[in-house]
């Protein structure tokens, strides 16, 4: 036995969520182990035959939290439970699901073969960040995916000045810049062109958002230092800029303010089944191959 705790969160607003999560949570008794469902989960679907617990909680009990629900569920799982070192592993109830990897229709067979020892584990870098203004600091924050500066409403381009480990990189005038960690790579840092980039890989991307200038693209930077982004100017005074840490919003920075961007102490720990492979996971999603391949029938 390798998980003798193991905590259940769901996607709550899912209609139809509490079926799969009772079917779940008796596979996993079934195993052996004890059973604590997330208490947002618990109130939103109804269910209540478990013992019903904050994040807190399964930070100090569980062994393995499992998260049904797309990959926003998975993100906030993570920053929550990243200190704790509390394994993750993903059952995709949404849509495109990069890192809520186990299909629905598998996840009992999957499940199964984890909690017998059947499974590989991931570290995954995860960010940390700060807006200042001055010597204030106005919002702080930890992102799995990407950190985003980008232009509020329907103001005009800003200008951000970047500099990593105090060195200038360049001013930029665009509609905003992602901070992306390498799992962040599949998510919005995609939709801007930026590369795809194998998540055991130790980097930051930063990935310019519809930029004036188009000589200015994608760079990948070594997650061992610090980028520093200063706002310089709105495209309209009355405007400002949003930054957010994944779901996390600061919405009100203005010209001056400063965003710093590092690797964070804690990791992500995620847990595959035996099988897993990223590259599998691209050609699914992404639509790399049109016919079949013999490896992807066993996917």
């Amino acid at each position: 036995m390798h998980f003798k705790t193991v905590a259940i969160i769901g996607r709550y607003q899912d209609t139809g969520l509490d079926a799969p999560l009772r079917k779940l949570a008796a596979t996993i008794r079934a195993a052996g182990c004890s059973v604590l469902l997330e208490a947002e989960t618990a109130k939103n679907t109804g269910i209540t035959d478990y013992t019903v617990v904050d994040y807190a909680q399964i930070g100090r009990q569980a062994d393995l939290a499992v998260i049904m629900g797309g990959d926003g569920t998975m993100i906030g799982a993570a920053r929550q439970l990243a200190a704790s070192g509390v394994a993750l592993v993903g059952i995709n109830h949404g849509r495109l699901g990069f890192i809520t990897d186990i299909p629905l229709h598998s996840a009992t067979d999957a499940l199964a073969e984890v909690i017998h020892g059947n499974f590989t584990t991931e570290e995954r870098v995860m960010l940390e960040g700060r807006v200042t203004r001055g010597d204030e600091t106005l919002f702080s924050g930890l992102a799995l995916n990407d950190v985003v500066i980008n232009r509020a409403g329907r103001g005009g381009m800003i200008e951000v000045r970047v500099e990593y480990d105090g060195n200038f990189m360049y001013s930029q005038r665009a509609d905003g810049l992602i901070v992306a960690t390498p799992t962040g790579s599949t998510a919005y840092s995609l939709s801007a062109s930026g590369p795809v980039v194998d998540p055991t890989v130790s980097a930051i991307l930063l990935v310019p958002v519809a930029p004036q200038t188009l000589s200015n693209r994608p760079i990948v930077l070594p997650d061992s230092g610090t980028l520093s982004l200063t706002v310089t100017a709105l495209g309209r005074v009355e405007s400002g800029a949003s930054v957010h840490f994944d779901m996390q919003t600061w919405s009100d920075c203005q010209p001056g303010d400063r965003i710093e961007v590092r690797r964070a102490r804690h990791t992500a720990r995620f847990v595959h089944p035996s099988g897993y492979s990223f590259f599998a996971t691209l050609r699914r999603k992404l639509y790399w191959n049109h016919m079949p391949q013999p490896s992807d029938e066993a996917e």
